[in-house]
């Protein structure tokens, strides 16, 4: 089994790898946004990194703090 990186990925991307079983790459999106804005610290960590909603990737230093927060996919 091939170890988690931390580097960017895209919304879909990172979805996709906590999600692999998704119908559509959308709804796996959704589904990880969802987790995000429920894990309230989660959330205010990444608005502090600079992180918005409308952002189509994840940054390094992002997909670290989602990693640490809810767990490697």
């Amino acid at each position: 089994m091939e170890t988690f990186k931390i580097r960017s990925y895209s919304k879909k991307e990172l979805a996709l790898c906590y999600f692999p079983t998704a119908e559509n790459p959308r709804s796996a999106s959704k589904h990880l946004m969802a987790w995000i804005t429920r894990c309230t610290p989660l959330h205010e960590a990444l608005l502090k990194q600079g992180y918005r909603n409308t952002n189509k990737w994840f940054k390094p230093g992002e997909v670290k703090l989602i990693v640490e927060y809810i767990g490697e996919p």
